[in-house]
């Protein structure tokens, strides 16, 4: 698990004064403003933040320190991480993404199946990327209890259930 998770992103600017275009990755939008402060992916910077208004899939918000357009355009795609101890704890079948990243995939007879890579929703859902072992290629698993009834973040690895035919040699 790491220290810190990322909450959101800068969209860029919004208006002439440095307020920015924030996208909220919480499951409350708003709440993205009491995890502050927030940090870079590489710790560099941290920001204190005021939301402002709802805009068009996000906010608009001032960020302490940023106070001119330019200032907002150049932090355009930058990714907000908040410490992990200011974010709520989560039931027992519930978690956060970047904890599941690297985590080993087994299928229920304890033969390996992959890795983690990354979590992907495209709106019908969770899916887990894991890319099998010693290849480059990856497959989508969907994130259900079904097709994986188990996720152990103490052992690091995930149990999952797979439909017929999802991965190869199946």
């Amino acid at each position: 698990m790491t220290d810190r998770v990322c909450v959101g992103a800068i969209a860029g600017s919004y208006g002439v004064k440095g307020e920015v275009r924030l996208k909220s990755f919480c499951a409350d939008a708003e709440a993205i403003a009491d995890y502050a402060p927030l940090y870079t992916e590489d710790g560099s910077l941290s920001f204190t933040l005021t939301l402002t208004r709802a805009v068009k899939n996000g906010f608009s918000a001032r960020l302490d320190g940023v106070k001119t357009k330019e200032q907002a355009d150049a932090l355009r795609g930058t990714r907000l991480f908040a410490d992990r101890t200011r974010l709520p704890a989560l039931p027992d079948d519930e978690f956060y993404h970047a904890d599941l990243i690297g985590l080993v995939v087994l299928d229920t007879g304890g033969t390996p199946l992959g890795t983690v890579k990354a979590v992907q929703n495209h709106g019908a859902g969770d899916l887990l990327e894991v890319e099998l072992p010693g290849q480059s290629a990856t497959v989508l698993v969907p994130f259900t209890r079904d097709a994986v009834p188990t996720v152990d973040l103490t052992a690091g690895r995930i149990i999952a259930d797979p439909p017929d035919g999802l991965f190869p040699d199946d």
